[in-house]
């Protein structure tokens, strides 16, 4: 038999861990910084690319479908990658730098096609520290408080989200709809977040001990590469998880299509970044206690309720009379996000072996990341051909469909598994979808 786990620092046993490690805290703070510095620039790309570069809304939906798949499907390699080296904060740091340095390259675009290539690479740097990042919060966060750490973290970010096109809000008054200087400008925050987690952050020597499924893991040596046939070797729950991830995504239109509605309703040039800024109020406000909400009760049920939110949404969306109606749907929208964002990141370390998380959300990633790029595209031949209204009124009918998946597997299969009054062993010592 294998003997029994040592307590973690922050545990006692018998007792579920009172306070968040604060690791934990740096790592949010760390999404903070570059969230401010990629929303700088994301709340006020699609109403640039529209109204300075000519871009269709398909080829708006395109870029942006594109650019979300490029970040979510390469973490599959960083995560594969993170588990072979037993090591997850050199990605990280990589991944945050790259997306700092690439912003620059959006203040000398000129073209749809050079924003492309600006998105593609600042892209591929939120995919290479995403899932190295998320199994970091996995590996440092005792079960017991998993699903509160990864909404602390999504919940900080978002503040990030919020911050970042209020200060893009109020560049734009001040300097008359300068769209390149404010790009400039985003570099800054992103450099800080880089600086923080080099020196914030320090990782554990292995993945710590966890449970996955309701079975308790065996002991684990410091960290050995999986082979190659350790994907397949994922749980069962697992790729529940990663299916689901998919189906949630291919429901949910891009916000960069809220900025856009705004727009089309008649709001002006430099006030479009307040779609975003309440949007992300709501989201960060309402991350964490959904993410300790996901600790205590059956996480399928709190994904299903926000997919019915999402539905909500939508319909307000599509057929909102004036910018109060707009604002609500907006609103809805941010709810929508933070129901099930940090749910499902908490789902996929649940459910996956400690040596293979990075996998793990890496896959989960990848699917997320196709269903984003086809959602993109096909929002944006929708809002081209039939208008705003058919966007949002075919991502409601997704949403329906996505909910009756929900539904139906909700009684029987392994993510659901664990009720809500099952205690947890005590002495227990790892998200998706920043940015």
């Amino acid at each position: 038999m294998a003997r029994p786990p040592a307590p973690r620092p922050d545990t006692t046993p018998g007792t579920a861990p009172r306070t968040i490690p604060r690791a934990i805290w740096v790592l949010g703070f760390v999404s903070m910084l570059m969230d401010i510095s990629s929303e700088m620039i994301h709340s006020l790309l699609p109403v640039f690319m529209v109204t300075a570069l000519g871009a269709s809304a398909f080829t708006v939906g395109l870029i942006d479908g594109a650019g979300e798949a490029t970040a979510l499907i390469a973490k599959l390699v960083s995560g594969t990658w993170s588990d072979r080296m037993g090591r997850r904060k050199p990605l990280a740091v990589a991944g945050y730098a790259l997306g700092a340095l690439s912003k620059p390259l959006f203040a000398l675009a000129g073209s749809p096609g050079m924003v492309l290539g600006a998105r593609l690479i600042d892209r591929v740097g939120k995919g290479l520290r995403g899932a190295p990042r998320d199994a970091l919060v996995a590996d440092i966060a005792p079960p017991e408080v998993r699903g509160a750490a990864f909404g602390l973290r999504q919940s900080l970010d978002t503040v990030g989200a919020f911050v970042g096109p209020l200060l893009a809000l109020g560049l734009m008054l001040l300097w008359h709809n300068d769209f390149q200087a404010i790009f400039w400008v985003a570099i800054v925050p992103g450099l800080m977040a880089v600086a923080l987690l080099a020196l914030g952050v320090r990782e554990p020597e292995h993945p710590p001990l966890a449970a996955s499924a309701g079975r308790i893991a065996t002991e684990i040596a410091p960290a050995r590469p999986p082979s190659r046939l350790a994907i397949p070797a994922l749980p069962a729950a697992c790729w529940w998880v990663v299916a689901l991830g998919g189906v949630v995504t291919l429901a949910r239109v891009s916000e960069a299509f809220l900025v856009l509605r705004a727009q089309h309703a008649g709001l002006g040039l430099a006030w479009t970044p307040l779609v975003l800024i309440a949007m992300n109020l709501v989201y960060a406000l309402a991350a964490y206690p959904l993410g300790r909400l996901a600790d205590r009760v059956a996480p399928l049920r709190l994904l299903a309720l926000g997919m019915g939110v999402l539905v909500m949404a939508d319909l307000v969306l599509a057929w909102a009379p004036h910018m109060g109606a707009l604002g609500a749907g907006v609103l809805l929208f941010g709810l929508h996000m933070a129901m099930t964002q940090g749910v499902l990141a908490a789902m996929v370390a649940a459910s996956a072996p400690p040596s293979l998380r990075g996998t793990a959300f890496g896959w989960f990633n990848l699917v997320s990341g196709v269903a984003m790029l086809v959602s993109g595209g096909a929002a944006g031949l929708l809002w081209d051909h039939w208008g705003p209204a058919s966007t949002f009124l075919s991502s409601a009918v997704l949403a329906l469909g996505a909910l009756a998946v929900i539904g139906a597997i909700r009684p029987t299969q392994p993510p659901d598994a664990k009720p809500a009054h099952t205690p947890r062993p005590a002495g227990r010592p790892t998200p998706g979808a920043g940015r």
